[in-house]
């Protein structure tokens, strides 16, 4: 009776255990999707160079990653105990392939095979290795290595088809922006003839394997090369007014900055020849926080300013002008500042983070949810640009505290920001002043191109800044950037008017020609 009565259950006891198996499965099938559908969404992530003289070793670094909430990184090889220390984290890698290392990949499907056996199946998937780049500008900074790429980049992909690892990880090479020509407007760039032997192959095996364009994309070169033609906030990401903004003559998208523009033109020369499905991963773009006396844009605060507004475009997901449905990805160059580069000085001032996890300066990323925990508190401050001569400085500050109703009596004598007795001491309180008291308003730090914003408290002393958080020597109290005195209210829309009049205007003649 007890036998029999087993022997009914099993069947029960086999479907109950099937329908276990089938849920377990379809568990774990949707938490592939999810993982999927979260490498879809845009992020931004960090490339890490190691040309540093202290830095973390790659358990901290690890540690370093996890609590700033990076989770995505490319590194410029594939170093061994870096991958070990990323195993079992959620950070997704991108590993490289150096320069020097192409011929050999490029000339042997063994060679190919093995690379990927030793970098990629002994960490796969503990470590989440999601694409390989293969090079690095190659096409521009070693032409000759230029017939070996292509045969490169298939013999790795093969090798990972063979390892059933295609689909998971794909295969592509960073370029430098300089591949393409005519880049503004957007609608007239392409890619420059001498590579299309390379370009056009390569174009269709990214498209056939559902790989990214990897480009390099600089705007500060941009303006670097072109200034007087391209403003300093069109790079920055900063607020424009219309009068500044760029306008495509033959699409009359209108352009807010110049990263955006960049990656168009990249769409539009996939487009030129016949490509119009492989989308754009920005595996490079930064600023530099310090350079030499050709390199006066170099700054922190104009570091911070690119970096902070880059992340914060990225999470908003507004795409671009020509795809408002795309957003890229985009990988911060760098991480850390490399001090062993050579010169100039710039090389080496890249990074968010010293060697040591001490931070270069502090982000201005609120908004953006828990990534990077070295936000502050996103305060910026107005103040007079270096290398003005005084008399349009003193203009500047006479409309400042006359028309622009600023409030200018500590600047007076004896009252605490009186010193520096100098009109650039003095005029940076003004303008300061006008910023705070228009609530940071776009346009309201220009001042005929003589001001900038930056996320330095100027306070110094008992002179306290509107819009500072520190607290005065004399008077013990900490000044209030809200506040806006009586009687200011009826100004602001006449000083925004006169703002807006005085802008420097770039007009689209200009604007047409090529800049990057």
């Amino acid at each position: 009776m007890a036998f029999t009565s087993m022997v009914s259950t099993v069947p029960v006891l086999f479907f109950f255990f099937t329908l276990l198996l089938v849920f377990a499965n379809s568990s774990s099938l949707s938490h592939d999707i999810k993982v999927q559908e979260q490498d879809k969404d845009p992020f931004v992530g960090f490339n890490i160079g190691t040309d540093v003289s202290n830095l973390l070793s790659p358990t901290e670094l690890v540690k370093f990653l996890q609590t700033q909430k990076v989770n995505h990184v490319r590194l410029y090889d594939a170093d061994p105990e870096l991958l070990k220390a990323l195993a079992k984290t959620k950070i997704r890698v991108i590993i490289s392939v150096p320069n020097n290392q192409l011929l050999a990949i490029g000339s042997s499907n063994s060679t190919a095979a093995s690379w990927i056996g030793r970098n990629v199946v002994a960490y796969y998937p503990e470590t989440l290795i999601t694409a390989i780049s293969v090079g690095d500008e190659v096409l521009t900074t070693v032409p000759s290595s230029a017939p070996l790429l292509l045969p490169a980049i298939e013999s790795l992909y093969n090798a990972l088809v063979a390892s059933n690892l295609h689909t998971q990880i794909k295969v592509s090479t960073p370029h430098a922006a300089s591949i393409m020509l005519d880049t503004f407007p957007p609608s007239q760039a392409y890619f420059n003839q001498t590579w299309h032997s390379i370009m056009v192959p390569l174009l269709q095996f990214l498209s056939k394997t559902g790989s990214p364009l990897m480009m390099n994309l600089y705007p500060y070169y941009v303006y670097m090369q072109n200034k007087g033609v391209v403003p300093l906030d069109n790079c920055l990401f900063e607020p424009l007014t219309p009068s500044k903004e760029m306008v495509d003559p033959n699409t009359l998208l209108h352009y807010t900055n110049v990263l955006d523009a960049m990656v168009d033109a990249a769409y539009v020369s996939m487009k030129n020849l016949n490509v119009s499905d492989v989308v754009v991963l920005v595996t490079e773009s930064g600023w530099p926080s310090k350079g030499d006396s050709k390199e006066p844009y170099a700054t922190i605060d104009n570091a911070d300013m690119y970096n902070s507004n880059l992340i914060k475009h990225v999470f908003d997901r507004t795409g671009t002008p020509l795809h408002p449905e795309m957003t890229s990805s985009v990988y911060i160059y760098e991480l850390f500042n490399e001090d062993l580069r050579a010169p100039p000085v710039s090389e080496a001032s890249w990074g968010l983070f010293y060697g040591n996890s001490t931070p270069v300066y502090l982000l201005h990323v609120s908004g953006s949810g828990t990534f990077l925990a070295n936000d502050t508190t996103n305060q910026t401050y107005c103040i007079a640009m270096d290398g003005v001569d005084a008399k349009t400085l003193q203009a500047a500050l006479d409309w400042a505290c006359g028309p622009g109703r600023s409030n200018c009596s500590e600047i007076q004598p004896g009252e605490s920001c009186y010193q520096p007795n100098n009109v650039k001491g003095h005029a940076s309180f003004a303008f300061n002043s006008y910023y705070q008291k228009e609530g940071r308003a776009s346009g309201s730090c220009d001042f005929k191109g003589v001001a900038m914003i930056t996320t330095t408290d100027p306070s110094h002393g008992s002179c306290i800044f509107p819009g500072s958080k520190k607290v005065g020597n004399r008077t013990q109290t900490v000044v209030n950037s809200t506040e806006v005195a009586a009687g200011e209210a009826t100004s602001m829309s006449l000083s925004r008017g006169f703002c807006v009049s005085i802008m420097i205007l770039v007009t689209s003649s200009i604007l047409l020609l090529p800049f990057w």
